[in-house]
Order: structure tokens, then sequence, then C-alpha cells
């Protein structure tokens, strides 16, 4: 024991962070997402590798609870209504019924599987959904990490779409979770009554109180910006937007508690808080999601860390049959099932982009925290499910994780004209009344001649910067343009 000291904690933490970033550095050099190195440098580690001992179920959930909400938030922070307005009803039908059919079709099948007499899983069916229900949510940050680090945008919708669900659907998967574990652990099974009465408390009383909490941080902070100017002092401006930026952080942990007191869904109320801030027009917003922004990269990476150590691989060996069986149904059936049938009457969505949508089922973190519930609440089989999931949940990084970009392509997805806004990495402060754009020229554009005489830019509008390969130019009118420069341009709102 005397070998668990505060000191060798903070040690053996400090060198799993710097092994993992140093080792993800490469990870898009070969397509993988950043966050499977976390894992697999918290197996490293672990028991069967290193030997860091660590299998603290309760704890796991609760850090895994606390870095969810840091996740969900951001991810609603960044969620514009004006970007997803158009994708509103698909998105939110992949993360409600989506996540249902999936759960469905896929505890189906490991309840049919759990009958061969081959397999060494015996689940009956409540358990089997309850497996599945664990897994039936998807990652975006794995997903969008790739498509970021390449710079890769996607047509029709598809990038908005994808995030709105991935944003939404751990809500549904939870309770689902949650409603399974109740319906093998209170005596006499749940009725349909008390599990539709369970799901509006969960969605009705989880909106709302993502809602009003939203408005309550706003307030908040208006009226912390309000003291500041009555104060003798002057604050200093960054520490304005840092202290502005804890005060969030506190409000996204009590609106979680207090929704879940409410008998509401906690990780619906932190997206939807996150919504509705993100979404207010407030000062200094880009400081504060970069402070957010770096908080939820360090929340990721430590839970995968973490999950990393909690498993045994060799104990993920006995399972490793059924559980490939699951992870390829899941892939090639589970998920697109349950996205053709969800999408099905919408006719304007595409079969290329329905085929991406599947495609992109990635499962992450969230699944395997949700796996701990199971094991914390002593349900027979509960460490089967757990490694289970674990494996996966690998499965799916590995396979689809390193496919995406490929996939988008091969089914003529990528949008090779769209803008990227951060090519410049310049931003304007918030409280300037202009926006930055870029355009790519093409020959189109330079019909009328080759120089910024020619342009017929908008009126308000300036060019700031000539990019051309890797080279930076400072426009005048008499740079001679070319094909494939990037134009970045300040325009007055």
């Amino acid at each position: 024991m005397g070998f668990i000291t505060s000191e060798n904690i903070i040690l053996i933490g400090s060198m799993l962070l710097i092994a993992g970033v140093l080792i993800g550095k490469s990870s898009y050099r070969f397509g993988l997402p950043l966050l499977l190195i976390f894992l697999l440098v918290g197996m490293g580690f672990g028991s069967d590798g290193l030997g860091i001992q660590f299998s603290d179920m309760g704890t796991a959930q609760f850090i895994g609870m606390i870095a969810l909400c840091i996740i969900l938030f951001s991810g609603g922070l960044d969620t514009k209504i004006s970007a997803i307005r158009p994708v509103i009803v698909p998105g939110l039908i992949l993360s409600t019924v989506g996540v249902l059919l999936t759960a469905l079709i896929t505890g189906t099948f490991i309840w049919w599987l759990s009958g061969m007499e081959w397999s060494n899983i015996h689940f009956a069916f409540i358990p089997s959904l309850l497996l599945a229900a664990t897994m039936s949510s998807t990652d975006s940050a794995s997903v969008f990490g790739i498509l970021g680090s390449q710079k890769v945008k996607l047509q029709h919708n598809l990038r908005p779409m994808l995030e709105l669900e991935s944003g939404s659907n751990d809500p549904m998967a939870y309770m689902l979770t949650i409603l399974l574990i109740q319906a093998l652990t209170v005596s006499g099974s749940l009725s349909a009554g008390d599990i539709a009465l369970e799901l509006i408390l969960q969605f009705g009383v989880g909106t709302a109180g993502g809602f009003i909490m939203g408005k309550f941080t706003l307030w908040l902070i208006k009226m912390y910006r309000q003291f500041g100017k009555k104060s003798d002092t002057k604050e200093d401006p960054a520490q304005a937007v840092s202290m502005i930026s804890i005060l969030i952080i506190g409000c996204v942990f009590f609106t979680f508690a207090i929704t879940t007191d409410l008998a509401g869904n906690g990780y619906l109320a932190v997206y939807i808080c996150g919504i509705v801030i993100g979404n207010a027009g407030l000062q200094s917003y880009k400081a504060i999601t970069k402070f957010i922004g770096g908080m939820t990269w360090l929340a990721q990476i430590v839970v995968f860390l973490m999950l990393g150590l909690l498993v045994n691989p060799h104990e993920m060996l006995d399972v490793a049959a059924v559980s490939l069986l699951i992870g390829v149904f899941m892939i090639l059936v589970g998920r697109p099932l349950s996205v053709m049938l969800s999408l099905a009457p919408l006719r304007k969505i595409s079969l290329r982009s329905k085929a991406f949508i599947s495609w992109v089922g990635l499962r992450g973190a969230v699944p395997i925290i949700f796996a701990t519930y199971p094991v914390v609440a002593n349900i027979e089989g509960a460490g089967q499910i757990f490694n289970i999931v674990f494996f996966v949940t690998l499965l799916s990084l590995l396979i689809q994780g390193t496919t995406v970009i490929s996939s988008a392509r091969k089914l003529k997805l990528i949008d090779n004209e769209a803008e990227d806004e951060d090519e410049f990495g310049v931003e304007l402060p918030d409280e300037l009344p202009s926006t930055l754009h870029t355009i790519t020229l093409t020959e189109q554009h330079l019909a009328a001649g080759n120089t910024l005489r020619d342009m017929h830019l908008p009126a308000g509008s300036l060019v700031m910067m000539i990019k051309r390969g890797q080279r930076y130019i400072v426009p005048n009118g008499s740079v001679h343009l070319q094909s494939g420069d990037s134009l970045l341009i300040i325009k007055e709102e």
C-alpha cells in the first residue's frame, strides 16, 4: 500500500497524459481517432500491461459522469441553431427513434446469439436489450477529430446532422440503460405506464431544466459583468473571461445535479443548457469556448485513459468471439437498419447520405461509461456486459474510425468547394460588428481579370490576406491572382 501515495498518483497520471499526447501526435497520419490512442495507452499501463491496478467501477462511473457533463455541454455550446435548423428533424429522429431501434435490433440479435450452444454468453431478453442499450449512442469526438484534422467538408448538411445526433443521443441511451436496469432490479416488472411516465419525466424535466438553467446562467453572467462595472477597481479582461468560464462550469454541474434530483435527464439538460448559452450572442464567446474546449479535451483524455486502465484485456479474450459477432452485426446491420428505418419518411435525404450516416455510427467513451452502471447495480452478467461493450467500442473505432474519410470520398459526399473559416488562423473580437469569410478562387472568379481591382466584392468587404499554397501574400491592387488562391475577407455586418 506504500506505493499508493499522492505523489505517485500524480506521477503516474502525468506519465499517462504525456505518453498519450506524444503517441497521439502521429495518430491522424494513420487515420486513427486520437481518443483511441489514449484508450490504448491506458490499456498499456493497466493490469495486463505495466501493471497499474484500477478496478473501482464506482469511481470510474463518477469520473465518467463529470467528464460527460463537460463533453455534452461543450457539444451544445458549439451547436448553432442556424446550422442545425435545416436538419433538426432528421437529427432528433436519429437521436431518439434511431437509438431505440439500434438497441432493439441489436438486443434481439444478442438474445438469439445467447441461445446458441457454442456461445459463452447466456443473456435473457431484458439483459440482452440492456447490453445493446449501453452501446446504442454514437461518439462525435472521434469522428469530427478526424474530419477536422483533414479539413474535410461534407455535403447536404451532413456534418451538423451528425453533430446534432451525437450530441443529443447520449441522453436517450442513458434513459434506456437506466430503465432496463430498473426492470431487472425492481421487484416485479415495470408496466408500460411506468415506462411512459419515466420517459416523459426524463425528457420533459431534462428539456425544461436545461432551458431554464441556460437562461439563469446568462443572467448570472450579466450580473457578474454589471458588478464588475460598478466596482472601483477595473477587472482585467482576461481574468473576467476566466472567471466567467469557471462560473459557467459550475452552472453546468448544478444543472446536471438539480435536474437529476427532479427525476429529469441531467445529460439532456446540460446539452440544452449549452445550446441556450452558445446561441445567446455572449460577449467574449470565442475566448470562453476556447477555455471550455480545453477542459473538454482534458475530460475526454482523462476518461479514455481511465477506461483503458479499468479493463482487463485477458477477460475480453473470453468473450472475443461473440463480441466480434456483435460488433460486426452493429456495424453492418444494426446501425444501417435503424438509420434506414428511422429516416425512411424523409425522402429528401439521399441513399448515399443515409449510407454515410450509417457508417459514421462510431462507439466511444459513453458506451463504456454506461456499461459501468450494470456493474455498480450488481446485475447478473455485468462483467461480461462491460467487456463486450469495451471490445465492440475498440472494433468500431478501429474499423469505422479509420475509414470515415475514405467512405465519404467513395460516396462522393465531400464538398471540395466549401470555405474553411479557420484556414488563416485569424479571429476577430466578438464585439466588432464584422465577420471573416474565405473564398477559394476558381477560373470563374477570374473571368473578368486576375487582380483585386477586377473582383466585384460586395459593398463593405475588404480582402485582408491571400494564401497561395503555403505562402501568405499581402493584398494590393496589382497582385496577380491565380486559381486556387484563398482570400481572407472581412465584411461589415
